[in-house]
């Protein structure tokens, strides 16, 4: 036929069958990682650097010309014949080689049998804390060469999203300065992020909370120190009372004050665990800002589930999951099944013993959201409350504050 419908002969997906099985690092459409080299950057975290494939480059280039800093890795990997879903933020940008470029290049050559070194833009990084059962696998067991499949970079903590969410009014002609906080793994994304915000011309601050004295990035913070003076950062050992800000371990308003920051026309990202973030929130509401402003409306947060809260942080800080709110009924229209519900929506419907699907359970990699038919949720990240009727949520963040009824 000269026009019209033209069947494809050989399916794609044949084609990726009979390829995978034959070299399983090549695919049509499949976006693949290969594991090229560890580099450990301090007690807690370990990056990892993997070597991408056609497809991965493919649609990274045809969706958005490299990634955002702050954006994020849905990784599939499987561990004795089960597939887990992961999601990881990037470290640095496309065009930003690392410090170890060099160092991991030439192991990977001599690991994977590679002739030549790859470009930054032909390799992506990650740093992981080696808890749980695929960081451990993926920091630990998983081998120099191995496969993986992932997503192409996506994720809304980005720079861009302060111009669409802030409330922040600046002079136009001139940035707002940004305030990044971060605690223990939650830095990971901050590298590229931050690169991507002093080239906008931004006045940017760094506050890390830690356990170790050694500063994960220590030679890039330098480096970007050294090349823009309106870059400055803050390591606060949690463990070393003369890196306190304002004499407090923890995040707290004198903290945030002594900084010196005009905060009221500041956007501050956050990237940590829920006791932290939860720390950053009464802080904000002790701040008093002038024209009834509220730091709350300048914050935008990533975070990391909730962790024990003897990992970083004191027990009074910490969430506890199972006393979030009075107990619910939650209604699963197509499957007519029903639970209760003093939790977030996801872990009680496992308490019931009900799965439901989800990846990261920790709001970023968006696997688990569905549609609520009925009924009102707390947003556990945001404290925000939904409306009454339909609408899209996730499970993994959401809390039920009267009986709900979902489109499961």
């Amino acid at each position: 036929m000269a026009n019209g419908y033209r069947p494809e002969i050989i399916q794609h997906a044949f084609i990726d069958f009979i390829g995978s099985h034959l070299y399983p690092f090549w695919s049509l459409t499949t976006p693949k990682l290969r594991l090229i080299a560890r580099y450990p950057l301090n007690d807690d975290l370990v990056a990892l650097r993997f070597e991408t494939n056609h497809a991965f480059r493919r649609q990274l280039i045809g969706a958005q010309r490299g990634w955002q800093g702050g954006q994020h890795l849905n990784l599939s990997v499987l561990i004795e014949d089960v597939y887990h879903q992961r999601s990881y933020s990037l470290v640095g940008l496309a065009h930003q080689p690392l410090w170890w470029h060099d160092e991991t290049s030439s192991s990977a050559s001599k690991n994977s049998g590679a002739s030549k070194k790859q470009p930054p833009n032909f390799t992506v990084t990650i740093a992981i804390k080696p808890q749980g059962l695929v960081s451990d696998y993926l920091t630990k067991h998983m081998t120099l060469g191995s496969t993986i499949n992932s997503s192409i970079p996506s994720g809304s903590f980005t720079l861009q999203q302060s111009f669409i969410t802030a409330r922040i009014e600046s002079d136009a002609e001139k940035p707002a300065p940004l305030l990044f906080i971060a605690g223990g793994s939650g830095i990971t994304p901050m590298l590229g992020f931050i690169t991507q915000a002093l080239e906008s011309g931004h006045r940017v601050t760094l506050l890390y909370y830690s356990r170790t004295e050694l500063l994960p990035f220590q030679n890039q913070w330098q480096q970007l120190s050294a090349a823009y003076p309106a870059f400055t950062y803050h390591l606060v050992n949690t463990k070393e009372s003369a890196t306190y800000l304002a004499s407090k371990r923890h995040l707290s308003a004198d903290g945030l004050l002594a900084l010196g920051l005009p905060l009221a026309d500041t956007q501050i990202f956050a990237c940590s665990s829920q006791a932290l973030l939860t720390g950053l929130y009464k802080a904000a509401a002790e701040i008093t800002l002038p024209q009834n402003k509220n730091l709350r409306d300048n914050i935008i947060i990533e975070n990391f589930g909730n962790t024990s809260p003897d990992s970083k942080f004191d027990n009074d800080q910490a969430l506890d999951s199972k006393k979030y709110a009075k107990q619910h009924t939650v209604y699963l229209r197509a499957r007519q099944r029903q639970f209760d519900s003093s939790t977030t929506l996801l872990n009680a419907a496992e308490d019931a013993g009900i799965r439901l699907a989800h990846g990261c359970r920790q709001g970023i990699c968006q696997l688990c959201r569905c549609n609520k038919v009925s009924g009102v949720v707390k947003n556990i990240q945001t404290g925000k409350m939904s409306s009454e009727g339909y609408e899209s949520i996730q499970t993994c963040i959401n809390i039920a504050m009267t009986d709900v009824v979902l489109d499961i």
